[in-house]
């Protein structure tokens, strides 16, 4: 509006009669000629025009303009002009004070059909009315969901971002987690201009990401989703108008984020801002910053982590533990401790895999011993935590376990449904030990419990510290049996060799205080001051000195034989219509009936897992149709959907106590789950 406002100036303050305005004069300067001299009263702001004429000659001080906007401003997508254009249109329509935002959720469409053809004549359809509420920031699309009907003013956003534009063709779970971790510093950003600590959230807006810890999972927050692209431009308003290029638009391969927004109490303008300016304009400069190469190594990293796991599989070994980790924590947190003394494998159990070395840790029955706080629990957790892998920086990203490890304790309190604990306790006053059942375990017979469910869901690696245990389970020494004759249990130093020499399970124990494992063991490594030593020639030595050995009980029969009934295996209270899902920060899992105690299933490494096992179990439940249920087979059908259709599927906005991010856990933990549960019905099979 150079022009206009050059005329305006120009003019004389008491004018009346706006003529220079009215008449538009333009002096056109053409090169190597005289000016040439036009009148063109319109007037443009960039590429709109405003035509300005006068009303009538009694009205030269109110002037009628005309606007020109050009077809492409309006129905051409650009970005800044009409990207989130929809979204907007919504939000700005809505009441300053709404908690709903109710036409956001819907996502109305007007949708305008291509004209359809009929013996040549070209016949106009009538607009189809959809719900669609997925929005487009140019080539990027971001779907809005409701997190549940209590946080309607924290809606769920998932964000496609077309792998094409980050330049790699990976698809892994290691590469969403690598992109999940990137793009967390630039939600930092726009949270560090929305922080005020005087406020609440729900005052001056925030966003919420998946925060992982050191392990790398498969998770509904970031994945890889194959996404339609935009296949219609939009109108005015809710309108938009299908395409009819002839171009074929197939759907591409794309980066699926997820994060929730609470959007700011009675401030519509604000959450315009954090909806379709902020957000859009840190994924666009995440995209723009992408470092291919930071990703490269990362996937460097899990490959040779899957080649380390590979090689596991098929050697003597069961964990192996790379020279230089960091295995202690911060206290209080899953970082790496700083200054902590990095690890060093014993001379003899040093090993090189794919190119890393360190220690091997054997099959068979391995023992780990020290002092108090030398570190011998702390290398027991690292090999715990190696069942997942991490990310580079952890401190235990080469630090690789059997994945079907379980790490085992005793859980005083736990119910227990058919479970044969014979190979440790022999009898029980008024029971059969083949065929245990209780509601409330001793620390003796959970663990018994533990052990032989653990092994008959596949574990080929138990797990185990002293301090977690039931003393009369893992010891019993010489004295006491002598003394004792008449006794129930089989300590667990008797069926250990036993294990692994039938059952192909090995043992990691952590122990401190008796000296009966040493006889037992196939090695024997004590911690001191953080540094570990192969002791098993000396440790062998005193056992013989004072004698100590193990008794070799008759072999034992390991089999499980039990079936799940569908009675009471429900998500649904007894007499109620409705489903009941609730998951506590206190370890608790609360469906239909039933609420599941899972603190002693140490394996669960965050909320998020806790999460997905109440949605999964869930799934279990709404899916049975059939009395007698093979409950394996059930379960093995759950992780081919989840690996066909991603974790989130699993998720329902139904309920209210759950949070919205899921992480993977293992098949063992679910099944750990199931067996904790009190109101099913689980029978031993009869001999046919």
């Amino acid at each position: 509006m150079k022009r206009l406002k050059s005329k305006l100036l120009n003019m004389d303050i008491n004018t009346a009669t706006y003529s220079e305005m009215y008449n538009g004069h333009i002096k056109i300067y053409i090169p190597h000629a005289e000016p040439m001299h036009d009148y063109d009263a319109t007037y443009y702001n960039e590429n709109i025009g405003f035509e300005i004429t006068s009303t009538h000659k009694l009205a030269q001080d109110k002037p009628t303009v005309t606007v020109y906007i050009p077809y492409d401003e309006i129905f051409h997508e650009t970005k800044g002009e009409t990207a989130m254009k929809r979204l907007k249109y919504f939000l700005l329509q809505m009441d300053n004070n709404t908690m709903t935002y109710k036409e956001m959720y819907e996502g109305r469409m007007y949708v305008h059909l291509p004209p359809k053809h009929v013996r040549g004549v070209e016949e106009e359809l009538d607009p189809e009315i959809h719900q669609n509420p997925q929005y487009w920031h140019d080539d990027l699309s971001v779907d809005i969901d409701s997190t549940h009907r209590l946080a309607q003013d924290k809606p769920t956003l998932t964000w496609n971002i077309p792998t094409e534009k980050l330049g790699f063709d990976t698809y892994s779970v290691a590469a969403a987690d690598h992109c999940l971790r990137e793009f967390k510093k630039y939600i930092d950003e726009i949270n560090a201009e929305l922080y005020n600590r005087n406020r609440p959230k729900n005052e001056t807006g925030w966003y919420y990401l998946c925060e992982p810890g050191g392990e790398v999972l498969k998770r509904n927050a970031a994945y890889f989703s194959v996404c339609p692209q935009k296949d219609y431009i939009n109108g005015s308003g809710d309108t938009v108008f299908i395409l009819d290029d002839g171009v074929v638009r197939p759907p591409k391969m794309c980066l699926c984020i997820q994060l929730q927004v609470q959007l700011p109490k009675r401030k519509i303008r604000k959450t315009i801002q954090m909806l379709c300016r902020d957000l859009p304009d840190a994924i666009d400069k995440f995209i723009m910053e992408f470092d291919p190469t930071k990703l490269e190594k990362a996937l460097e990293l899990s490959e040779k982590q899957a080649a380390i796991r590979k090689w596991l599989k098929t050697s003597d070994y069961c964990a192996f533990i790379a020279n230089g980790s960091i295995l202690p924590r911060s206290k209080g947190t899953d970082l790496p401790m700083t200054d902590a003394i990095p690890f060093r494998s014993t001379p003899d159990d040093e090993i090189e895999v794919c190119g890393v070395k360190g220690m091997g840790i054997k099959k068979g029955v391995t023992v780990i011993t020290g002092g108090g706080y030398s570190g011998k629990s702390t290398l027991l957790d690292a090999i715990s935590a190696g069942i997942y892998d991490h990310i580079s920086g952890d401190g235990r990203e080469l630090c690789i376990t059997d994945e079907s490890a379980v790490s085992i304790s005793a859980e005083d309190g736990r119910s227990v449904k058919h479970v044969n604990i014979a190979p440790f306790i022999k009898w029980l006053p008024n029971g059969d030990t083949a065929d245990f059942s209780t509601d409330h375990a001793s620390g003796s017979t959970s663990q018994a419990a533990n052990i032989m469910e653990a092994v008959d869901h596949g574990a080929k690696l138990l797990l185990i510290d002293e301090d977690r245990s039931a003393t009369n389970f893992m010891i019993r020494d010489k004295v006491m049996k002598k003394l004792i004759e008449k006794e129930p249990i089989t300590p667990f130093t008797d069926r250990v060799n036993e294990l692994f020499e039938k059952q192909d399970v090995s043992t990691i124990l952590v122990i401190g205080g008796s000296g009966e494992y040493l006889s037992v063991a196939d090695k024997i490594y004590m911690m001191e001051d953080y540094l570990i030593h192969d002791v098993t020639s000396g440790s062998k030595l005193i056992c013989e000195g004072y004698g100590i050995s193990a008794d070799t009980p008759s072999p034992a029969d390991w089999t499980q034989s039990r079936t799940l009934y569908s009675g009471h295996f429900s998500s649904y209270p007894e007499g109620s219509g409705s489903e009941k899902l609730e998951v506590s920060d206190m370890g608790f899992i609360i469906i239909g009936d039933e609420r599941i105690d899972v603190r002693g299933l140490h394996d669960i490494i965050s909320r998020r897992q806790l999460d997905a096992l109440g949605f999964m179990l869930r799934d279990l439940e709404i899916s049975v149709n059939e009395h007698k249920i093979d409950i394996r087979k059930k379960v093995d059908e759950l992780y081919e959907k989840i690996e066909q259709n991603g974790l989130d599927f699993l998720y329902s906005s139904f309920f209210t106590t759950t949070e919205r991010f899921l992480d993977l856990p293992r098949k063992q933990e679910l099944l750990a789950v199931i067996n904790r549960m009190r109101k099913i019905e689980m029978k031993k099979d009869q001999p046919s």
